[in-house]
């Protein structure tokens, strides 16, 4: 009994071979089908922010004289009121724009962080202030 391994199926014999093509050809056609029918993924991450409750007035803004104050523990004041960055350049351009334009006092603490305090120093040259000074150099003789 011997095998022939001839291309025709003349002979009766069952075939060996299994064609796989038609079988790749929907494996494919099934795998575009599901590709195209995949949800467009968003990236975004939703974010339930709080909302500001305490509806605080802003500090005001002194016509005479603003003092901004950095403390050690890495907050700035703005007339003894804690401000963020942004909200210290908003009282700085308002200020800017009143008629006598006041003077602003600078006193970082001694033992603030000189990275804060060259932010806040950034922050008042953008916003062109005119009259500034620093006031508590005598808390640094120690130093």
């Amino acid at each position: 009994m011997t095998m022939q391994t001839t291309g025709d199926n003349s002979s009766g014999e069952p075939m060996l071979d299994i064609n796989t093509t038609p079988l790749i050809d929907v494996m494919l056609v099934l795998l575009i089908m599901f590709i195209i029918t995949l949800p467009i993924q968003t990236h975004a991450v939703k974010l339930d922010l709080p909302q500001d409750q305490t509806n605080q007035p802003p500090p005001p803004i002194m016509p005479t004289k603003n003092k901004v104050v950095i403390t050690a523990a890495g907050q700035i004041l703005w007339n003894g009121t804690p401000v963020t960055p942004e909200q210290l350049r908003l009282y700085l351009d308002a200020t800017q724009q009143m008629d006598p334009i006041p003077e602003l006092h600078l006193q970082p603490e001694p033992q603030a962080r000189y990275a804060l305090v060259d932010q806040v120093l950034a922050i008042t040259k953008r916003a062109h202030v005119e009259k500034m000074g620093f006031v508590g150099n005598e808390a640094y003789a120690a130093f």
